[in-house]
């Protein structure tokens, strides 16, 4: 998350959670209020974080997928984005783009997006619409606020059309199941369907009376027997554990979710991600519980101990420096993407261990200057060559790389890790480092 002075006061957000919850309670019509029997919503994490990208609504019976469009229903969502709006906007809605329209036997999306007989009709939406995104401020214990997942979303769904059964002998548009009702909406119902995200189990480690919770993933085809390349991924200031907001540094951005997809990473190698959620309480003591975590979780599971890579957004930076700083031996490569400045002594410590290094960072970043950046690269540079190492060598082990205004699909140009993860090659390169 953005280092920003984020102005809402901490009874803004409660009042809005109480609120949300109250409407959420109310919207519970499993008798099927206009014979909607329930409306789940269903979530991807795109390159900057996690938006509502469908809907699920279920009828009292198998619905006829030829009577159906886009027109068919209205989606409405928030406005709201945490990196830009005060939390007050949370309520105001905007109109979705539906992008496809039909049906399905359970409450997900799928792939090739042809209907199959079922009672949900699944309205997906427009990716890249800035709209429906999931992560709110959580609290404000200072000028910095930590985020976390919505647990009420405000996502409506209107129904426009007629809805129709499947006909009995597979003629006619077959019985209404819901008149339309463009006036009504109707909110969500049931817990969403998170894609990807829902594949992370959760898990906690304590040492020294400090909690770390955790979440991780482990290949669909895990096997125990053999080793797998593990990828830490270390979030921003904001997805730091505030005791309210558990699993936000996964739907938050894509680092996580990153490398569950190939067709994210170009590669089709299954990875086992670690994804820590420490407590803000400076980076030294965040990174000696961080490589305590790691080095116990390498017992635990079936990790290639010659592959252990850390990623970074903002903040996170500071506890990779200060961990590969202080065990190089555990750490095999690193990805560092709008981060902080190395200091002298770790950019000592890690030219003397040789761990490669890739460093991006916007030009613009209003957040962290690009001099943070600049600086790392230069600290890092003379640490090799006070290690008597060659250009050719510095350039194989150090990699950096500055974005303009124009790689950001979103303009917040502190989000470096956006076009970092828009380049395969980069992500090809991390995985490709060997001990």
């Amino acid at each position: 998350m953005r280092l920003r002075r984020t102005f809402v006061s901490v009874a803004a957000v409660l009042l809005l959670a109480t609120s949300g919850t109250a409407a959420y309670a109310a919207t519970r019509d499993h008798g099927g209020s206009g014979g909607i029997r329930s409306v789940t919503p269903i979530t991807t994490v795109y390159t900057y974080g996690q938006k509502v990208s469908a809907v699920a609504v279920e009828y009292g019976a198998t619905v006829n997928p030829r009577k159906l469009d886009n027109s068919t229903f209205a989606v409405s969502d928030t406005s709201y984005n945490f990196r830009f709006n005060p939390i007050e906007d949370l309520p105001k809605l905007t109109e979705r783009t539906i992008t496809h329209t039909y049906t399905n036997s359970t409450a997900t999306v799928r792939a090739d997006r042809r209907s199959v007989p079922g009672r949900y009709v699944i309205v997906e939406l427009d990716p890249d619409q800035n709209a429906g995104w999931t992560v709110i401020v959580s609290k404000c214990p200072t000028f910095l606020c930590t985020v976390k997942v919505n647990p009420e979303l405000p996502t409506r769904v209107t129904q426009r059309k007629d809805v129709h059964a499947q006909p009995g002998k597979g003629r006619g548009a077959g019985p209404v199941l819901a008149k339309g009702s463009p006036r009504t909406s109707h909110g969500v119902t049931e817990a969403p369907v998170n894609l990807l995200v829902d594949e992370f189990r959760y898990g906690s480690y304590l040492s020294g009376g400090m909690v770390l919770p955790y979440h991780y993933h482990l290949p669909k085809d895990y096997q125990p027997g053999r080793k797998y390349p593990l990828m830490v991924v270390l979030p921003g200031h904001g997805m730091g554990w505030d005791g309210d907001n558990t699993g936000v540094q996964i739907a938050a951005d894509i680092p996580a979710t990153a490398w569950l997809q190939p067709s994210v990473t170009g590669s089709r190698e299954d990875v086992i991600v670690l994804a820590p959620q420490n407590q803000r309480v400076g980076d030294v003591a965040e990174a000696e519980l961080l490589v305590k975590l790691v080095e116990q979780f390498s017992k635990d599971h079936a990790v290639d101990t010659g592959r252990v890579y850390a990623t970074t957004v903002s903040y996170g930076s500071r506890l990779l420096w200060e961990a590969f700083a202080k065990r190089p031996d555990l750490f095999t490569a690193g990805l560092v993407t709008g981060g902080f400045q190395v200091s002298a002594g770790q950019a000592a410590a890690i030219a003397a261990a040789e761990i490669p290094l890739w460093i991006t960072h916007g030009v613009n970043d209003h957040l962290l200057n690009i001099s943070l950046a600049r600086n790392s690269r230069a600290a890092l540079r003379s640490a090799y060559e006070a290690q008597g190492r060659t250009p050719e060598q510095i350039a194989e082990l150090l990699h950096y790389t500055e974005y303009g205004n124009e790689a950001f699909t979103l303009p917040d140009y502190h989000a470096a890790y956006g076009p970092t993860y828009d380049d395969q090659s980069i992500l090809q390169w991390l995985l490709a480092q060997r001990k």
